[in-house]
């Protein structure tokens, strides 16, 4: 039987300087867990998967709102592998995540990887909701197979608006969801890890960043918006998470420093 399960949580200011987690909701395999957070105005919420998922048919989804004022972490405790499951005529599965930032309000979604194994069909979407003000640190990494086997069919959406106006809409496709030529030398050339790490802060409004390759495999590219993106690729998931954490590094010791803090 196929799951269908929908998590939630919701962060706001606590009145002393912190952030409360009135919504806490975990469902299906996806159990919602608040941990420590080394910074004293954030919350942190750690997904902890309770069971396999997604398989072929499954329909998972989190939804998260930041609210005016609040500041939140989210991680995860290990990688989502994308399964086949028992049932060949199950259907792809889908997993969808609903993201909505305040006012002044931070998040930074870094969830760990999403691994496509052979045999799975996963369609993943991700969409967010940024207030004129907010500012928002998000991570996605897809690794196309475990060791040793050919990607599983993958498609993967994510769309960013802010102040009601789109700041992102990219889609990308990998093994039998995608036409031929997506591992060819244009695209992957072979590559087996993609990631993408976005960076909205109102403050590239007035200053913002030149396009720039960062190595042979990354690139940062400024948004029509106050943002930017670091998309890369990589032999395998631990050259491509140390791409994107230099990455990261490097943009919030930048904005830090822009501060004066």
């Amino acid at each position: 039987m196929s799951v269908r399960a929908t998590a939630r949580l919701r962060a706001e200011p606590d009145g002393r300087g912190g952030t409360a987690l009135p919504v806490l909701e975990s469902a299906g395999p996806l159990a919602l867990r608040r941990t420590r957070s080394p910074r004293a105005t954030y919350a942190r919420v750690t997904v902890v998967g309770a069971m396999s998922a997604p398989l072929n048919g499954d329909r998972l989804a989190i939804e998260a709102e930041v609210a005016d004022g609040a500041r939140l972490t989210v991680d995860a405790a290990a990688a989502t592998v994308a399964l086949p499951g028992p049932r060949a005529d199950a259907g792809p599965s889908t997993y969808t995540v609903d993201l909505t930032v305040g006012e002044g309000a931070v998040l930074h979604w870094l969830p760990e990887q999403l691994v496509s194994a052979h045999g799975s069909d996963l369609h993943q979407t991700t969409r967010v909701q940024l207030a004129a003000t907010a500012r928002l640190l998000l991570r996605e990494e897809q690794i196309l197979g475990r060791h040793g086997e050919p990607t599983g069919a993958l498609t993967t959406r994510l769309t960013v608006h802010r102040a009601g106006r789109p700041l992102l809409d990219q889609q990308l496709a990998y093994g039998s969801a995608s036409p031929d030529g997506w591992d060819g030398p244009a695209v992957l050339a072979g590559h087996r890890a993609v990631g993408q790490l976005l960076l909205a802060d109102p403050s590239f409004e007035d200053a913002p960043l030149p396009a720039r390759l960062l190595g042979p495999t990354a690139a940062l590219t400024p948004l029509a918006g106050p943002a930017v993106l670091v998309t890369a690729v990589a032999a395998d998931a631990r050259l491509l998470r140390g791409i994107l954490d230099d990455a990261m590094s490097e943009l919030l010791d930048g904005l830090k420093e822009a501060s004066g803090g």
